[in-house]
């Protein structure tokens, strides 16, 4: 039997190392959310729906149900579902879209923002640390791979 999965050279191994570190970093974002979800007594589709209004937020786009749905790859009633949970408990709200009469959008509330970032802010701090101790050409590098493996391990996103 070939041994041929093991690394057989300098290249090969630091391509092993750095698919190791990406499982760590895997793993350590599974353990981050289960926590962000248990704190914040919500499902996991319900905390990546605030994570994706979040992260929308920031970028200044708006969030139609439609997209949580594409998004979680839910079906449209369960995106229902979800956001009836989520505005129930005052996570979240519908509002008219604003240049598409017959659109919805989905904001956050102040509060889910504000305990969203109770929960997660340390993390994020600590996040944004490691990140500052590099330059902008190692940042780019390291955005472009994260990117591209994104695209090589969810094609359809």
């Amino acid at each position: 039997m070939s041994e041929r999965w093991l690394p057989q050279t300098d290249h090969e191994h630091a391509v092993m190392r750095v698919l190791t570190s990406i499982r760590a970093v895997s793993d350590a974002m599974e353990r981050m959310h289960s926590g962000m979800k248990d704190d914040m007594d919500m499902n996991a589709s319900d905390v990546a729906a605030l994570r994706l209004l979040i992260i929308r937020e920031r970028q200044g786009r708006s969030v139609s149900p439609r997209d949580i749905a594409h998004h979680l790859r839910i079906s449209t009633a369960s995106t229902t579902k979800l956001l009836d949970r989520l505005v129930e408990s005052g996570h979240v709200e519908r509002r008219p879209h604003p240049s598409d009469r017959r659109g919805r959008v989905v904001v956050l509330t102040e509060g889910a923002r504000n305990v969203f970032f109770r929960v997660f802010g340390d993390r994020l701090r600590a996040m944004r640390s490691v990140a500052m101790e590099y330059d902008e050409t190692e940042l780019g590098v390291i955005a472009r791979f994260l990117d591209d493996l994104c695209g090589a391990m969810d094609p359809e996103d």
